[in-house]
């Protein structure tokens, strides 16, 4: 109909509806790093790195438990994302390349998380260069009900101080708001999330008081360095 009406062939669109074009999700919660941290402290052992991977680098759930000892180069920091693991309705697992093709990806790890990965893959990784990193308490693939079930999650996220209903979805929201927090460009976001738009790492750019602080806290540097001392200011006066 609106290509109608730019043609010329309706005078007017009768399907315009105010505010129909418009979808507002409701924004999810974020952790601090408090939080993620006593999060990963609650759940059991095996699933400590896995949070914390989630808050650090922000990928997703099916991307996460796709990981192989191979995507991992601890040496370089890095870690490959090349494909995801689905979890279809009757329960099958199914690997596969990422979600799109700007998902497969190359994400710098930072170094605390390093050496978080380093104990974890002697302890709890599948053997062999394809071994998977993350595994379930049957060292089978990790399914997510399985997570929720040994980790209690519902109760154990209200416990780490987070409010309840927080999706382990919420630490991807939560690593991205670090990301741009750190100082990330939109492209960058974009990157680290995956995605091919900027749509959605424009999200993670909106001011916070902590980041609002900061630039405050430099401009005042600034201005103290730049500006004439106050004595001599007063003395123009």
């Amino acid at each position: 109909m609106n290509t109608a009406a730019d043609d010329g062939r309706i005078k007017r669109n009768p399907c315009r509806i105010k505010g129909a074009g418009q979808h507002r999700t409701p924004e999810r919660p974020t952790a601090t790093v408090a939080q993620v941290y006593r999060l990963a402290d609650l759940v059991p052992a095996r699933y400590r790195v896995l949070v914390l991977a989630a808050a650090l680098t922000g990928l997703r759930w099916g991307e996460l438990i796709a990981i192989r000892r191979c995507d991992l180069d601890l040496e370089g920091r890095v870690v490959h994302v090349y494909r995801r693991i689905a979890q279809t309705r009757r329960g099958q697992m199914v690997p596969g390349p990422t979600k799109s093709v700007a998902g497969a990806r190359s994400i710098a790890l930072p170094d605390v998380l390093v050496d978080e990965l380093r104990q974890h893959l002697d302890s709890f990784a599948e053997s062999g260069a394809e071994g998977l990193v993350f595994l379930g308490d049957r060292d089978g693939p990790l399914r997510r009900g399985n997570f929720h079930r040994s980790t209690a999650w519902t109760q154990t996220v209200v416990r780490a101080g987070l409010p309840r209903g927080f999706h382990f979805h919420d630490l991807r929201h939560t690593g991205n708001q670090l990301a741009a927090a750190a100082g990330a460009s939109t492209r960058e976001l974009m990157h680290r999330m995956g995605h091919g738009s900027m749509r959605a790492a424009l999200i993670y750019q909106h001011a916070t008081r902590e980041r609002d602080r900061q630039i405050a806290d430099r401009l005042s540097t600034i201005v103290t360095s730049s500006a004439p001392p106050t004595a001599a200011r007063s003395d123009a006066n």
